[in-house]
């Protein structure tokens, strides 16, 4: 079985696949009697991304495996392809969801804690039926609350392979204009007890819980909004090539 070949069997499996697909599942569209290894497979796949380089499509690495997708920059013009408007989340999500994957596991109330308004229950269950988020256990405390945390979806969604390729909350408050205070308790975002704050994170704005409406998100489009200043984008991964 020459490599032309095994590049070509991959090539054709993620453009129909419609998702990221592991290299388990690429090695198993072979016959097994001559079925490639993984280093073999992997070696196709480096092959198709260098063969990538400088077209409008790129081999992006997930959580749960390899896909072909839109490059980022030409994002904004294939997004034309379709005639609904782009999916925009409020503030109140934006903000929660940060607060998830930067702080996982967490609780509601510390959530609330953090951002000094009640969390909307239909918040919370927007992300859970996106597969964005999901419950990882209890805190041992009185009550035992739900602890949350992220999923692999929504690392696949943004085209992130770990949690460590989530960018700087610097760049995320910059994105999103988010004004967080980042200090649960005793312990900073980066897990240290000394209350100081966490090295390249944006200083906490104390002023941004006495805002106006600062006791509830009631006033907020708590789920997706059309269009509007109380919302903030939420940039995505660019949409999957399907087959």
């Amino acid at each position: 079985m020459n490599e032309s070949y095994i590049r070509n069997v991959i090539e054709a499996a993620l453009l129909a696949a419609g998702g990221p697909v592991p290299v388990a599942e690429l090695m198993r569209l072979f016959d097994e009697a001559v079925r490639p290894g993984t280093q073999a497979v992997r070696a196709a796949l480096e092959s198709l991304a260098t063969e990538y380089e400088g077209r409008g499509i790129e081999l992006k690495e997930t959580a749960s495996g390899f896909r072909i997708q839109v490059r980022g920059e030409l994002a904004g013009e294939i997004s034309r392809l379709w005639p609904e408007r782009a999916a925009r989340y409020s503030r109140a999500l934006l903000e929660t969801l940060a607060l998830i994957a930067y702080r996982q596991p967490i609780t509601r109330a510390e959530i609330e804690a953090v951002r000094g308004v009640a969390v909307n229950p239909n918040i919370v269950r927007t992300m859970i039926e996106r597969n964005w988020v999901r419950v990882v256990g209890h805190r041992d405390v009185p009550g035992h609350p739900e602890l949350l945390g992220t999923t692999r979806e929504f690392l696949d969604y943004f085209g992130l392979k770990s949690l460590d390729e989530l960018p700087p909350l610097a760049e995320l408050k910059a994105m999103g204009d988010l004004t967080l205070q980042l200090v649960l308790g005793e312990h900073t975002v980066d897990g240290s007890a000394d209350g100081s704050q966490a090295p390249g994170l944006p200083e906490a704005d104390p002023a941004a819980l006495n805002e106006p409406g600062a006791g509830e998100d009631a006033g907020e489009d708590d789920e997706l909004s059309a269009e509007g200043g109380g919302s903030a984008e939420l940039v995505a991964a660019p949409r999957d090539l399907e087959g």
